[in-house]
């Protein structure tokens, strides 16, 4: 065989193995469920933030306080903190909690500290470059009367080619000015999930 046929036969088959192992990509609907690891998911989010919506929002703490006080509850978020084995982006379903809360109409939001920063830099900025008539008040900001905090804790169990996942998310909502806590949410999810004995 020449060299330039061995070379050929070469490239042929670098292209081959090249083509044969190109990423597939397939479009899906976002609410299919897909668990393809058996670790926290956007289904897992789903279900923790519509079960605590659901759970928060018809609780009596909201009617006591518009009734004592005349308006809507305002809640700022404060850390969700991830004590779980694995890598949760609890934002996820913060802000799906934010959103529902906010368009039920029955509670307000304010921006929380990650949030404010920008909102307070742009204010001071627009003491010194935007119009008068246009600026906004410094030291206007509305007041949260209560505090969303929460975290999320993972439990695992192995044996062989099972495990069993438990995770736990329990919500908060603390009033601030006298750290009464007025609602505690919790939600639990159980994975049971069977790895393949032969991995190709």
């Amino acid at each position: 065989m020449k060299k330039s046929q061995l070379l050929t036969i070469l490239a042929l088959a670098a292209i081959v193995a090249v083509t044969g192992c190109k990423t597939k990509v397939e479009r899906v609907a976002t609410d299919e469920t897909i668990d393809l690891s058996g670790r926290w998911n956007d289904t897992d989010s789903k279900l923790v933030s519509a079960e605590m919506v659901s759970d928060l929002a018809n609780r009596p703490w909201i009617e006591e306080y518009t009734a004592k006080n005349g308006n809507k509850p305002v809640i700022i978020v404060g850390t969700v903190r991830n004590k779980s084995s694995e890598h949760i982006e609890t934002e996820t379903f913060t802000k799906d909690l934010e959103r529902e809360l906010i368009n039920s109409g029955r509670v307000k939001f304010v921006a929380n500290t990650l949030e404010r920063g920008e909102l307070r830099q742009e204010r001071k900025e627009q003491q010194t470059w935007s119009r008068e008539e246009t600026q906004k008040r410094l030291a206007a900001e509305t007041g949260a009367d209560f505090m969303l905090q929460g975290s999320i804790k993972t439990i695992s169990d192995k044996e062989g080619k099972e495990e069993v996942k438990f995770y736990q998310v329990d919500l908060e909502v603390i009033n601030l000015e006298s750290n009464e806590k007025v609602w505690i949410g919790s939600k639990k999810i159980k994975k049971l999930v069977k790895t393949p004995r032969m991995k190709w």
